[in-house]
C-alpha cells in the first residue's frame, strides 16, 4: 500500500466512523502503521493532524458549515457571470467548447490522460491543448469506463496515455504554492450554456465554504431553478477544480455527489484543513 493509499484509506475510515470518535491507535492500525509513523505521514500528505481532521469532520458539518459560510445572497455580485473574481477564480479559468469544436466532435484534437495517486484517492485526469477536460475519482470507475466516456464526448479525437502531460494538474491542485508556481489552470469543458454558467458560479465559492443549491440558483438570477442547478452540478466533468463538492442542500444535508457522500464529506473536510498550520 502506497503512502497516498494509506492516507486516502485513513480519511475514508474517519468519515465512516466519525460518530464513534476513533483514536489515533485505532486509525493507525487500520492502515497497518504505528501511531507515531501514521501521525507524521498523515500530517505530511493531508496537511493536518488526524485529530484536527476528525474535529472539523464532526463539529463543523452540514447546517453549521452553511451558516458560517458567507451567504451568496449577500455577495451575489461575486458569483454572477460578470461579477468580480475571487482568488480561486484566478487559479482556475474555465473555457467552454466553441461551436466549431462541438461540431467537429474532436477531429484533429489530441487528448492525453493519466491516473495519479492523491491524498483523496487515485484520480483520472485528461487534458487537451486548451486545458483540463476531465478529472474523476477512480472510486466507482475503471480506466476503460472513463476512456469510453471520453470517446463518447470526443468521438473523433486521438486519446493517448501520458502521465507526464497530466501530472501538472494534480501537482497544481495539491501544492500549497499553486498559483505562484503554476499560474492559472485552464479548463476546456463541454456543456450547455446553463451548465457552463453554473460551473462558473461554483468557481466563486471560496475554498472551505459551502453554498446551497438554491443560493447558487438565486445568484444566477434563476431562483426557481435549484433542481436544474443540481443537474448541472451532477454533470460537472472536472472534479475538485470545478468545486461541486462545495454545494449542499439548504437543510444542511450533503446532497448528491457522483462519487458518494463519504467522498464529498472527505473532500470538504480536507479542503477546510489544507491551509491550517500543522502541529505535530
Amino acid at each position: 500500500m502506497s503512502d497516498y493509499d494509506r492516507i486516502a484509506s485513513a480519511m475514508a475510515y474517519l468519515v465512516e466512523r466519525a460518530t464513534t470518535q476513533p483514536d489515533l491507535e485505532e486509525i493507525a492500525a487500520h492502515v497497518h502503521l504505528s501511531p507515531y509513523h501514521f501521525q507524521r505521514l498523515f500530517c505530511r500528505w493531508a496537511g493536518t493532524t488526524p485529530k484536527r481532521f476528525l474535529q472539523v469532520l464532526t463539529l463543523e458539518r452540514s447546517k453549521a458549515l452553511l451558516d458560517k459560510s458567507r451567504s451568496l445572497l449577500d455577495v451575489s455580485h461575486e458569483i454572477g457571470l460578470s461579477g468580480s473574481s475571487r482568488l480561486y477564480d484566478h487559479f482556475v479559468q474555465l473555457e467552454a467548447v466553441t461551436p466549431g469544436e462541438y461540431k467537429n466532435k474532436g477531429k484533429q484534437l489530441r487528448i492525453e490522460y493519466g491516473v495519479h495517486p492523491t491524498p483523496l484517492g487515485p484520480m483520472f485526469v485528461a487534458v487537451t491543448p486548451r486545458g483540463v477536460c476531465r478529472v474523476e475519482f477512480m472510486d466507482f470507475n475503471d480506466i476503460e469506463e472513463l476512456l469510453d466516456d471520453l470517446r463518447n464526448a470526443w468521438p473523433l479525437s486521438s486519446i493517448v496515455e501520458s502521465i507526464t502531460s497530466t501530472h501538472y494538474v494534480i501537482d497544481a491542485f495539491f501544492s500549497r504554492d499553486t498559483a505562484a508556481k503554476h499560474g492559472p489552470l485552464s479548463l476546456h469543458v463541454k456543456g450547455t450554456n446553463f451548465q457552463v454558467a453554473v460551473w462558473r458560479a461554483l468557481l466563486k465559492i471560496p475554498p472551505g465554504a459551502v453554498a446551497s443549491y438554491s443560493q447558487v440558483a438565486t445568484a444566477l438570477n434563476a431562483p426557481q431553478s435549484a433542481r436544474a442547478v443540481g443537474n448541472a452540478i451532477g454533470a460537472n466533468p472536472v472534479a475538485l477544480l470545478i468545486p461541486c463538492h462545495r454545494v449542499i442542500q439548504h437543510s444542511g444535508a450533503l446532497g448528491g455527489y457522483r462519487w458518494g457522500p463519504a467522498k464529498k464529506l472527505m473532500v470538504q473536510t480536507w479542503e477546510r484543513m489544507r491551509d491550517e498550520p500543522v502541529a505535530l
